[in-house]
């Protein structure tokens, strides 16, 4: 449900469309592209990121705002007299683990403002409609409350067997003409349905070739993680909710983040029912689970008579590893570390950083590694998790130390000229940023 923060930033009109949403979970709208004007256009421009990746046609925020009142004036005329066509996405490849990449769409900056303020229209309605079991790109919701959630249910008792689940390529095999049905239940306006069509169905251009497809939603893109949830909502959240739940002998709950998600167990047998029907259900959608990385792992709380070491089986998500173990005050919980793959590629990355930029002044590659250093604190800063911190921050000496003394073959410096510039140039210092764990 749309929260106070949220519910301030909106525009009268789509308070009204929020109101009707909740009063009326069934019911259809029939008029909401007029929602779409120059002021929604205005306050998806003032929410864009100055230094965004610039798409096809290479402009930026900056540009587009030089003269600002025009290009949305003349922007929402050509969507209002449906001459808006969306530009060619860039596509760019961001590198995963075993030497695979990740293909992100950029789409041109007028183009992220069409879609912004779809997903702001959308978004007031669906909000309304998620179940609490959907954590990702959603209004003051994260990663960490996904896992808190998970830290509850296993301390009340409720898990005794976790299926990790991956689902293959998710963004790229998303149905079109399902999602489509999907979003007819609520929205009945040609217009904007229309508009997400356009959306959807653009060119990509992957260096200088232009393909196109007839499945998927770009991944990257300002509307993608919504729509990927409006999919999935009908998919897998009320499925598991109203006909799953039902039928199990114990208690179970799904934790979703996008596509990314786990449903813990009570009962094994539960766990093995939900295993064997779950790649059928996503199957009638287009979707596949992941044959390798899908698994069903005991995860019960270890013996009271163990005193020592890990639980039986460790499972990761979103980036986390989690399993049981002691706490320092004796008790048996489920802590988490970094994910050994999201640990590695960290150091790799800051080494190859540090490689590449050697030669920029100390001060400039200094604080480009805070931000980078403090980024990733951020987000894996979690109780639990120091040290994985301390193990990033050795690792980002070693490395900034190492291509330091690559910049001059006649003057080497050494490691203990090396402490003090760090004295004068400190690298963040690890820290415990959000509490996860506990009752």
């Amino acid at each position: 449900m749309a929260n106070a923060s949220t519910l301030g930033k909106m525009s009268p009109q789509l308070l009204k469309v929020v109101e009707r949403a909740k009063q009326e979970p069934e019911g259809r709208f029939h008029s909401l592209a007029h929602l779409i004007d120059v002021s929604a256009l205005e306050r998806a421009y003032r929410r864009m990121r100055k230094d965004a990746a610039v798409g096809v046609d290479g402009v930026t925020k900056e540009q587009y705002g030089q003269d600002l009142e025009r290009n949305l004036r003349d922007l929402h005329e050509r969507m209002k007299a449906k001459r808006y066509r969306h530009q060619p996405i860039r596509r760019v490849h961001i590198p995963k683990e075993g030497g695979k990449t990740r293909p992100i769409g950029i789409a041109a900056f007028e183009d992220k403002l069409v879609q912004d303020v779809v997903r702001e229209v959308l978004e007031a309605i669906y909000e309304q409609d998620f179940l609490d079991c959907s954590h990702g790109f959603r209004p003051k919701r994260s990663a960490h409350d996904a896992i808190r959630v998970l830290d509850r249910i296993v301390h009340r008792g409720e898990v005794s067997w976790i299926l990790e689940a991956d689902v293959v390529s998710f963004f790229d095999s998303i149905d079109r003409k399902k999602l489509k049905e999907m979003l007819e239940i609520r929205v009945a306006d040609g217009s904007l349905l229309r508009l997400i069509g356009k959306c959807l169905h653009v060119g990509v251009l992957d260096g200088v070739e232009l393909s196109t497809s007839e499945s998927g939603t770009a991944q990257g893109s300002v509307l993608s993680p919504l729509l990927g949830n409006v999919f999935l909502h009908y998919v897998l959240d009320l499925w598991f909710e109203r006909e799953v739940k039902s039928r199990l002998r114990g208690r179970a709950t799904l934790v979703r983040y996008c596509d990314d998600f786990v449903i813990g167990f009570e009962r094994e047998d539960d766990a093995r029912r939900v295993m064997a029907v779950l790649g059928k259900r996503l199957g009638r959608f287009g979707l596949a689970l992941h044959p390798d990385k899908t698994r069903l792992i005991p995860f019960r709380r270890p013996p009271a008579g163990q005193q020592s070491g890990k639980g039986p089986a460790t499972f990761d998500f979103l980036g986390f590893t989690l399993y049981w173990a002691r706490s320092s005050k004796g008790r048996w919980g489920m802590l988490c570390k970094t994910r050994s793959a999201s640990l590695r590629r960290n150091i790799q990355s800051v080494y190859a950083w540090c490689r590449r930029h050697r030669h920029l002044p100390v001060k400039v590659q200094h604080a480009a590694l805070k931000r980078r250093i403090q980024g990733h604190f951020n987000y894996f800063g979690v109780s639990g998790n120091f040290r994985s911190l301390l193990l990033i921050i050795e690792q980002a000496k070693r490395s900034w130390y190492k291509w330091l003394c690559r910049r001059s073959q006649r003057k080497r410096l050494t490691w203990e000229r090396f402490e003090d510039l760090l004295r004068d140039f400190p690298l963040p210092r690890p820290q415990i940023k959000v509490r996860i764990w506990g009752p």
